[in-house]
């Protein structure tokens, strides 16, 4: 499996082709374990108020595009706002 620095770099290059196990390994990077992980559905809880979750999906191996742009603004918003650094 790839780094996570990598896999961050290929999402925002490309994010119509990243693999779902790539952006669950990100989530659980920042985000930790799901909360919610027993469907095609994965949740992540994150630590600000408002809408405090990410949900993912599985799309035949691969996440939706729009998933993936929503973990990139939830990844820079931890760690802009919350001084999350990998």
């Amino acid at each position: 499996m790839a780094k996570v620095n990598e896999i961050l770099l290929q999402m925002k290059r490309n994010p119509k082709d990243i693999r779902f196990s790539d952006l669950c390994k990100i989530c659980e990077f920042y985000f930790g374990e799901a909360r919610q992980s027993g469907s095609s559905h994965r949740v992540y809880k994150t630590p600000w108020r408002g809408d405090p979750r990410v949900n993912v999906q599985n799309n035949k191996g691969k996440a939706k595009v729009y998933q993936v742009k929503q973990v990139l603004m939830a990844v820079e918003k931890l760690e802009v706002d919350h001084g999350f650094k990998k």
